[in-house]
């Protein structure tokens, strides 16, 4: 893997155990977007609250590759600040991320793509339809954000965290997808299933055939089945997902 030149990165002995942890966290989100084909060339973002440092968060330096992100080259900023690429990170992923994170102090993750798949569904009027068990984790726990162009103004994000709510992720219309979590696990695996969901819902409609849409009531007890879930086995999955990317390339620890 190469990195492009005069890349700032620092050293694991000169931040707490904590952060350091988040950052290796944060750039394994970062590597296995990149592994799934969610990533955008060096667009996109997905950002991480810093361990002990709430209105600080930490999101990839603007010019790397997804490929690229490793723990110590992750840029830390205050999202009380008005930051651009002149300060190493991207406008418009600052704009979208400092604000959620600021408005949310129950999230320490958020992911955010811009797929095909996910600006399909985003672009859908009838916006996420209850049509799989992928779709079910979003039953009622969904927002909608009307497209306002690039997201650099400051002024969108009270519009944002309007729509986004109390919600576990939001379609962005004409735009694409976000999710939030306690954690990089939450975060990046809502993402996961959300994406699913979508490809799932867009090949359905594609049939033109009568649709099975899962009863609300099942919906409501299937999510809460699922919320149990992630709370004890299902956090194991981060761990896996961990050994994925090491067997392909540890560089992201580094």
């Amino acid at each position: 893997m190469s990195t492009p030149a005069k890349v700032a990165s620092i050293s694991q002995g000169k931040i707490s155990d904590a952060e350091w942890e988040a950052r290796i966290d944060l750039a394994a989100v970062y590597r296995l977007i990149a592994h799934y084909g969610w990533d955008d060339v060096i667009y996109n973002h997905s950002s991480m609250r810093v361990p002990g440092e709430p209105r600080h968060f930490l999101m990839k330096r603007h010019e790397l590759l997804y490929t690229e992100v490793t723990a110590s080259n992750l840029v830390k900023v205050s999202m009380d600040e008005d930051l651009d690429e002149k300060a190493g990170v991207n406008r418009p992923g600052f704009t979208l991320h400092g604000g959620v994170l600021k408005a949310r102090p129950d999230v320490n993750c958020a992911v955010h793509v811009h797929t095909a798949t996910g600006m399909a569904i985003a672009g859908l009027k009838s916006g996420l339809r209850m049509l799989s068990q992928q779709a079910i984790r979003f039953h009622q726990r969904i927002g909608y954000h009307a497209y306002e162009g690039i997201t650099e103004d400051f002024g969108e994000r009270e519009r944002i965290n309007r729509d986004l709510g109390d919600n576990r992720a939001m379609i962005m219309h004409n735009h694409g997808l976000l999710t939030v979590g306690r954690s990089a696990r939450e975060a990046f695996v809502l993402m996961h299933y959300l994406m699913e969901a979508a490809e799932i819902q867009l090949r359905l409609e594609a049939t033109g055939s009568e649709l099975f849409e899962i009863p609300p009531e099942i919906c409501a007890k299937t999510r809460a089945q699922y919320e149990k879930h992630d709370a004890g086995r299902g956090s194991a999955d981060w761990a896996a997902y961990l050994r994925k990317l090491d067997q392909i390339d540890r560089s992201y620890r580094s």
